[in-house]
């Protein structure tokens, strides 16, 4: 899962956009977004942050720059734990030419001191979304943490897994009902990366525009250009 190796699979399944969401870190998306640009595929930065209450949440962003910036931040707020290679696997930093160019020595997959709170206030600070991930798995998911959406949540895009479970989440929880709901390939294999069966109408095909389409569901609709989800 090197970053010309991920691009290059994505250009072989014609695929317009892919985002790279690293567990607490975007310092892979560099040479991803560079790549991207080189085969004409859109790139969107970003990582699965891991809040204080082991929630993982998808965070996206329209610009490399802002990205890079909460890189540098959460950098600050990760719980240092060394990384056991040996039980965790290597934390490899690549250029564009698969070129090693540095390790994370200390442990990605744990927790931030960041809690779920503060992550809306924080993607408005960076030109971000937050979309809490996998809300429909038994574990580090919103609903499995909590129970519950806190009825003050602002988030309005969030990631299902089966989108099979859908109509019933949207049963038990009317929250969603207002918001964009994705579903993705969460690939950590390169043959686990999707056809291009699923779909999202925007602006254009700009970072900004799909971020804009993500954050603003009703928006897009009422501009007959909804997001629309199709799952093979």
């Amino acid at each position: 899962m090197t970053p010309a190796n991920i691009v290059h699979m994505a250009a072989l399944k014609k695929l317009d956009l892919i985002a790279v969401t690293d567990h607490n870190s975007c310092k892979n998306c560099p040479a991803v977004a560079k790549l991207c640009d080189a085969y004409g595929i859109t790139a969107l930065p970003g990582m699965e942050l891991t809040t204080a209450e082991e929630i993982h949440v998808v965070c996206l962003f329209s610009g490399l720059n802002e990205a890079m910036a909460f890189d540098d931040y959460v950098s600050h707020h990760l719980i240092p734990f060394p990384n056991n290679e040996k039980i965790f696997g290597k934390q490899l930093i690549y250029d564009a030419d698969d070129q090693l160019t540095g390790t994370v020595q200390n442990l990605l997959v744990n927790a931030t001191d960041i809690s779920f709170d503060d992550i809306y206030p924080l993607m408005k600070a960076y030109n971000g979304i937050m979309i809490p991930a996998h809300i429909d798995k038994p574990s580090n998911s919103l609903l499995a943490t909590f129970g519950f959406i806190p009825p003050d949540s602002c988030f309005s895009c969030t990631e299902v897994k089966d989108i099979q479970k859908l109509p019933e989440l949207l049963n038990q929880q009317p929250y969603l009902e207002k918001c964009c709901i994705i579903t993705n390939s969460d690939a950590h294999f390169l043959g686990n990366i999707s056809e291009p069966v699923r779909h999202i109408s925007a602006g254009s095909r700009r970072p900004k525009d799909i971020i804009y389409a993500l954050k603003h569901p009703q928006a897009v609709t009422s501009a007959n250009k909804a997001v629309q989800l199709l799952h093979s």
